[in-house]
């Protein structure tokens, strides 16, 4: 089965000054349909600067990134920008919401933006998924953090993405309100068969998703039974 995604020696890094500063280093990594996986790491390794990079909104320094057998590289902003829309849904920790849209409305806003005329009954179709139809007429500030984010999960698969990013989707809410949001979207990833990246710092969480991978000194990992976090060495995944 072809990758859905495919990073080959993917290298980031920023320049400060006279210095260049490595984020990625040699990035290997390949995702298909139905699969996901967990990319986790502390703080400042580069997992948020992996995800900006596979969304093309950062271009790397070297290396190649193809979704669904497209290469970005080859892409001006206008064409990334319709690769995102018909092919990526992101879920972010902060939940970016339009204050000043319903819940509703913040859910058709990908479908509306696309020209589809069906937004709104394909927006309400999708509340109901995620346990909010009676709620879609609420702005983000009516609504609790828990639900926020469930109404972003409905914005980033309301147009049937064939990948997922979601970059430390339950990182602001509760420990309870955060397991019930990481089991409604891989219940929602199981009836879809999208493709998942998950960045997060949680090894619990990523060891529910098929394969965990950390990024530590710009390269991934397989994360084994006897991780490195207790002192054990990591082995290089090659691709």
């Amino acid at each position: 089965m072809p990758a859905l995604l495919r990073l080959h020696r993917v290298r980031m890094h920023y320049t400060l000054g006279d210095h260049e500063v490595p984020v990625l280093r040699e990035v290997n990594l390949q995702v298909h349909p139905g699969e996901r996986v967990a990319v986790i790491g502390p703080s400042g390794s580069g997992k948020t600067t992996l995800l900006l990079l596979v969304a093309g909104l950062e271009s790397p320094s070297g290396g190649e990134i193809e979704l669904d057998g497209v290469a970005l590289a080859g892409l001006d902003r206008d064409r990334l920008a319709d690769l995102r829309r018909d092919r990526l849904g992101i879920v972010f920790q902060a939940f970016h919401l339009v204050p000043g849209l319903t819940a509703l409305e913040n859910v058709a806003l990908p479908l509306e933006i696309a020209g589809r005329r069906d937004a709104l009954a394909q927006a309400r179709g999708w509340l109901e998924r995620v346990g909010l139809a009676a709620r879609a007429d609420h702005y983000p500030r009516q609504l609790s953090g828990g639900e926020q984010q469930r109404v972003a999960i409905a914005r980033a698969l309301v147009h049937d993405p064939a990948l997922v990013l979601a970059d430390e989707p339950t990182g602001n809410l509760d420990q309870q309100t955060r397991a019930g949001i990481l089991e409604l979207l891989f219940e929602l990833h199981r009836d879809a068969e999208h493709g998942m990246v998950l960045v997060t710092h949680d090894l619990a969480m990523a060891r529910q998703c098929d394969r965990q991978l950390r990024l530590h000194d710009g390269c991934l990992h397989p994360v084994e039974e006897t991780d490195a976090s207790a002192g054990r060495p990591h082995v290089a995944l090659n691709d």
